[in-house]
């Protein structure tokens, strides 16, 4: 089983930037898609997504954040939010539980300039992290998306430089480790440990994809127990079309 995550940055954007082909070409099992900023019935879907079942969750503020889920298996469950009303108005989590599985599609907030943002977004953390421990009581959980933090040191091209700021504070950081410590292997990490350079966000200033200048945001967390089903983890640096690059994971 295929699955992909992107951060797509205006999913009626990413339709004129050869989403269709990539869904041809990539034919996952299940995309999942982070800042769609749009509601479904506003994205004239693509001939290629005709054979999934599609599930949204939009923000209530138009043209901001959202995610959706694309499987072809019929989920046996789908969720929107986590059940607070206080992080449930900017459409950032989707739950969709299927028979070996449950899997969490996830837009954390950014902790914004200044870390004006920080401690709403250490809050939300909390939150989303008693989620994922709640449903990994009852099956195993893959959550994956944009989770806006560079983890380590070797997860962004320079980490001196950007030591405090937004994604890469220290509390987001620890937090991001709560997360990973609660039961949750960072998949791309169990295959390449040492791996340098592997990013999935570039800023769209001074040409840093072109250089390389990126970080790694973008995550497949797996329940440690499930890693022996996960063949596979990746990132799929080649497909432009957003300032994010999709992530891979592939299930035996």
């Amino acid at each position: 089983m295929k699955l992909l995550s992107w951060n797509v940055n205006g999913m009626r954007a990413v339709l004129g930037k050869g989403f269709g082909e990539f869904v041809a070409t990539e034919q996952p099992d299940i995309l999942c898609l982070q800042e769609t900023k749009a509601r479904p019935e506003q994205v004239p879907l693509p001939l290629e997504l005709g054979g999934y079942h599609d599930f949204w969750n939009s923000a209530e503020k138009p043209g901001y954040s959202g995610v959706a889920v694309f499987t072809r298996e019929k989920p046996l469950d789908v969720r929107k939010g986590l059940g607070i009303a206080e992080h449930d108005r900017e459409g950032r989590v989707l739950t969709v539980e299927f028979p070996d599985f449950t899997l969490v599609n996830v837009y954390t907030p950014n902790a914004q300039d200044e870390l004006r943002r920080l401690s709403y977004r250490l809050e939300w953390d909390a939150a989303f992290r008693a989620h994922v421990a709640r449903e990994a009581e009852r099956k195993p959980v893959v959550f994956c998306g944009d989770l806006n933090v560079a983890h380590r040191e070797i997860d962004l091209a320079r980490p001196r430089e950007n030591r405090g700021t937004p994604g890469f504070s220290d509390e987001e950081r620890e937090s991001f480790g709560r997360l990973l410590d609660s039961g949750f292997t960072d998949s791309y990490r169990h295959f390449f440990p040492g791996q340098e350079a592997a990013y999935s966000w570039w800023s769209y200033r001074a040409g840093a994809r072109q250089r390389n200048v990126g970080w790694r945001i973008d995550y497949f967390g797996v329940s440690t127990p499930f890693m022996s089903r996960v063949a596979s983890a990746g990132i799929l640096p080649h497909v432009h079309g957003s300032d994010h690059c999709p992530v891979a994971l592939t299930l035996a």
